[in-house]
């Protein structure tokens, strides 16, 4: 598909699409956040602007919805990313699935939320001793991201809004050139069904079997790389079933879709280690096995924030 036809493929998508709600306060809430730390304010320090999308996103098949295909994904390496780039002094627009893993929250106990706390009497709550001080890591380091202006947090559920929210994040990261970075984590839905052509109400199992044909989502990382923001350091993420045609998909993503780097994950390994594949070389990125509370996004963020410090360099010259 060429340039022309793939941008009016996009621009149908949009059109067809259910208007995104708030997409007013949205766009505000970017511009506020992003004058607040850009050097075009004048009040800012030129801070690094990235942003992390994480969770995977839904594809209805009712407008009212009772029913939709999912795809999976916990939000941990997102939330995980996120904690590792406001650490590295960056701001991070945290574009994220609802009810996924929240940055500073992933040292919380599994156990339901009410088990933390007890009543210290009739009339005050408080946490429950083994859980003291991992609720109160998480609040303060919450807090401080968030009353210092280093994180904003954006929530979607449907592709529809996830696209719709990228492509407005995108926008307003424009005039930040080569400081802006996105890391685009998130699970993305290829195939959808069409707004328009979608019942309204829910879908009754006595019609009997389900006949429905999907779409396939076009493809935006390279019209986010050429029009939306186009001088940002972009990253994005292949994960497989299959190793041995992992490495051969990362490749051809990063040069289909103009990417800086794609991260290229293995299902099963995962958490364990990640490729970094750049048009030069591939780097293998492993979690340090000596230590029980190390993960992988560590040494992940740091490389990319090498990598996009040179980009910077390289831009200015």
């Amino acid at each position: 598909m060429d340039s022309i036809a793939l941008h009016d493929v996009i621009e149908s998508f949009f059109d067809s699409a259910p208007p995104l709600k708030d997409a007013a306060k949205i766009t505000d809430n970017l511009k506020k956040f992003i004058e607040s730390i850009s050097p075009v304010s004048g009040e800012g320090k030129g801070r690094r602007v990235v942003c992390v999308t994480s969770g995977g996103t839904t594809v209805p098949l009712e407008q009212r919805c009772v029913r939709y295909i999912d795809n999976f994904s916990s939000g941990n390496r997102g939330a995980a990313s996120t904690e590792y780039f406001i650490k590295a002094g960056y701001a991070v627009i945290f574009l994220y699935r609802r009810g996924t893993c929240q940055p500073y929250c992933r040292s919380l106990p599994d156990d339901p939320l009410l088990e933390c706390f007890e009543f210290a009497d009739e009339l005050d709550v408080q946490v429950r001793k083994p859980y003291s001080e991992a609720v109160k890591g998480t609040i303060r380091n919450h807090h401080a991201a968030v009353s210092s202006g280093l994180l904003l947090k954006l929530p979607f559920t449907t592709i529809f809004e996830y696209l719709q929210m990228l492509r407005i994040i995108a926008i307003s990261m424009r005039s930040l050139g080569p400081q802006a970075m996105f890391y685009l984590a998130a699970a993305v839905s290829d195939f959808y069904v069409p707004w328009k052509s979608m019942a309204e109400h829910k879908i009754q199992s006595a019609s009997g079997p389900l006949d429905m044909r999907l779409m396939q989502v076009p493809k935006m990382l390279s019209v986010l790389r050429t029009e939306w923001t186009p001088m940002a350091f972009c990253i994005s993420f292949k994960l497989e079933t299959d190793s041995k045609i992992l490495l051969e998909k990362a490749s051809t993503a990063l040069k289909k879709y103009k990417m800086h780097s794609v991260v290229a994950n293995e299902l099963l390994t995962r958490k364990e280690e990640v490729t970094v594949v750049t048009t030069d070389q591939n780097i293998l990125v492993q979690r340090d096995k000596t230590r029980v509370d190390s993960d992988v996004e560590d040494p992940l963020v740091e490389l990319l924030v090498d990598k996009h410090s040179t980009y910077i360099k390289e831009s200015s010259t």
